[in-house]
């Protein structure tokens, strides 16, 4: 069964479950400041207009300042299947691209590139078919690869090197595994030696090394789960949780990996929010963090130009009247807010690193209600 839905955050209750060492409370916001270190930065909102509502953007990725991408669905009703939507920034607007041409329903899961002509994104299967799309420096066009069109073939998440070579995680013969190919020549890797899990994200830590995370079932539930292939696979110790699943991590480097995700927790009546969940790995364990806000979500991580996690997307749900995040300050995690005057109930889902530039994009929906008139919302910080 799937455990994620249109929005990310999970109905859940409290819980403070943790391996390692007892949680560690990240810093309290500091209600004078709304951006970056020493109040010099701030994030302001980026219209991001055309989409049909209900509509919201799930993954951005950027190749620089003059170009980015971001794709999620749109056109979600009671009575209507999503539409993909994807929308891509020339350096001055986002503009929604056209996939009219593709025999595709549904939403697409996420997005990478480095360059105007390898950018590839992947979606979730319609029917039978999750697709695969290359950016041809114009529009998406779908790309074949090795079981395209199988029933139980899923891609969920994409990464591209510095030598274009495109790494994708998701579901191939009933287990959980990495596609690897460079536009011509795909093939499938080692499966996962994991049963029962769920891959949500797969970042790319050094041309041969990646990290995937996700969940796992256990308990009746479900825990976090976080891995690395570099040749083989290596499943770090799960996450423990009343039902957690990490949708996205950052790895600095093998004894430095940040996860964030969203906790549902034992149970709860409908519509209670999950609560954010935070983790970071040393090497010999992992040590939950207390984010600084207690419901809601952590959804999206990214680096700074040294490679440190630097900051993190999330939704506050007793604070809505602005985006929020946490931002690295030394060894400690801050919650900062968002620009006013923006969306009035903004949820972020990701959150990335401008390459060439100390700025970042994040980007999401307008509110956390999967109904119209939700649209599709970004926001950027500048360096």
């Amino acid at each position: 069964m799937r455990r994620r839905g249109f929005v990310a955050g999970a109905v859940g209750a409290l819980s403070g479950i943790a391996l390692g060492s007892g949680p560690v409370r990240a810093d309290a916001p500091d209600p004078r400041r709304s951006g970056g270190r020493r109040g010099t930065q701030e994030w302001r909102a980026v219209p991001a207009p055309g989409s049909t509502p209900a509509a919201q953007l799930r993954r951005i990725a950027a190749a620089g300042p003059g170009l980015a991408w971001a794709v999620g669905e749109e056109n979600q009703t009671v009575s209507s299947p999503a539409r993909a939507l994807a929308m891509v920034w020339n350096g001055s607007t986002w503009s929604k691209s056209d996939l009219s041409s593709m025999d595709y329903t549904g939403h697409l899961s996420d997005v990478a590139g480095v360059c105007s002509t390898a950018a590839w994104s992947v979606g979730l299967p319609s029917g039978t078919a999750s697709p695969l799309l290359r950016w041809d420096g114009t529009t998406w066009r779908e790309a074949s690869f090795p079981g395209r069109g199988e029933p139980g073939v899923r891609l969920e998440s994409v990464a591209v090197g510095p030598d274009r070579r495109v790494w994708i995680c998701g579901t191939r013969g009933g287990a959980a595994r990495l596609l690897l190919g460079d536009g011509r020549r795909w093939r499938w890797l080692d499966p996962l030696p994991v049963a029962s899990a769920n891959l949500y994200r797969i970042v790319l830590r050094t041309p041969d090394e990646v990290w995937v995370s996700g969940d796992q079932a256990w308990g009746g539930g479900w825990r976090g789960l976080v891995a690395r292939w570099n040749g083989s696979w290596t499943v770090l110790p799960p996450i423990a949780g009343a039902r957690l699943g990490i949708g996205d991590l950052h790895a600095a480097a093998a004894d430095d990996v940040w996860a964030v995700g969203t906790e549902a927790g034992v149970g709860g009546p409908p519509g209670r929010p999950g609560n954010p969940a935070l983790a970071h790995w040393d090497g010999t364990a992992w040590t939950r963090v207390q984010p600084g806000f207690t419901l809601g979500s952590l959804t999206g991580i990214a680096g700074d130009a040294q490679g440190r996690a630097a900051w993190i997307s999330g939704w506050n749900h007793q604070d809505q009247s602005r985006s929020t995040y946490l931002r690295r300050d030394g060894a400690d995690w801050t919650v900062v807010r968002g620009p006013e005057g923006g969306a009035t109930a903004p949820y972020l889902n990701d959150v990335t690193a401008v390459p060439g530039t100390a700025g970042f994009w994040s980007a999401g929906m307008t509110s956390p209600a999967p109904y119209p008139p939700t649209e599709a919302y970004t926001e950027r910080l500048d360096a």
